[in-house]
């Protein structure tokens, strides 16, 4: 991985993070996601003029994955209803990894080495820590935990599917246009269908920030497609998941969420973990 790709995968994870904790911020959640999910439709819409249009090649896997991230949304939006954002954000993210290692090995044929293999395990080790930390004393709550660990199902799933899609459509921006055209429709239709003449009253309140978070999830994503053009699927979806680092932080200062000694242990094994995985270059 050349350091201008390892950049831009840190980058999205920066903005990754900075959009999520937008979405949990707005406390009405299908507001939040309407918001930033109808955003980004419209960026979509106005790039798609300016880029060029997907090879034939890629529409599967386009259409497969508008479909994979609705149920994405619906599921984030259930965690952050059910949890705090630093459980629900690091189990939702941490669990990702591992599955695309298999993943990409199954379907892209991309069978990590021994350092790789490695390193992906120890950020999962360390991200699981940072998700699990504070619950001593209490019972976890399944139902959460249920909830982020299935949207880490689908963010391993259209991770997959979007890097075998991006390299076959000929235009890494032309892709993520058409994908945030084609996906980012049904929640904003759901919404307005569910509360009619009363939708841009509650819109209204939110809407910069929602759109700033569209805005961010888009070239958070955007940064991630172009890093898949030119690297391996597993390394980098371990890598964009020091975002966890990000929303700790962001939980820590906006949330006012502990962090701890115990959590900076586990941070500390997600930076191991990126070193091994990084290890070959």
């Amino acid at each position: 991985m050349t350091p201008l790709v390892t950049a831009a995968v840190l980058l999205a994870a920066v903005t990754h993070a900075s959009w999520n904790a937008i979405a949990h911020r707005i406390t009405d959640k299908l507001t939040g996601f309407a918001l930033i999910s109808g955003g980004g439709m419209l960026i979509g819409l106005a790039l798609l003029p300016f880029t060029a249009f997907p090879a034939a090649g890629a529409w599967p896997y386009l259409l497969a994955s508008a479909a994979v991230h609705i149920a994405y949304y619906v599921l984030l939006m259930r965690s952050f209803r059910l949890g705090d954002f630093g459980q629900a954000y690091p189990i939702a993210r941490g669990s990702a990894p591992l599955l695309v290692t298999v993943l990409a090995a199954l379907f892209a044929h991309e069978v990590p080495d021994g350092w790789a293999a490695g390193g992906v395990l120890v950020s999962c080790a360390g991200l699981t820590g940072v998700a699990l930390w504070g619950l001593r004393g209490r019972r976890p709550d399944w139902a959460a935990i249920g909830a982020a660990l299935a949207t880490g199902v689908t963010i391993a799933a259209y991770t997959v599917v979007d890097g075998l899609g991006v390299r076959a459509s000929g235009s890494s921006l032309g892709y993520i246009a058409w994908l945030m055209a084609l996906q980012g429709a049904v929640l904003p239709a759901y919404f307005l269908h569910r509360h009619r003449a009363g939708s841009w009253a509650l819109l209204r309140p939110h809407a910069r920030l929602g759109l700033l978070g569209a805005a961010l999830s888009v070239a958070a994503y955007a940064l991630v497609l172009w890093a898949q053009t030119r690297a391996e699927l597993a390394p980098i979806a371990a890598l964009r998941e020091s975002s966890i680092l990000v929303g700790a932080a962001i939980g820590a200062v906006f949330f006012k969420e502990r962090f701890g000694a115990p959590r900076i242990a586990a941070a500390g094994l997600l930076v191991l973990g990126i070193g091994l995985m990084l290890h070959t270059g």
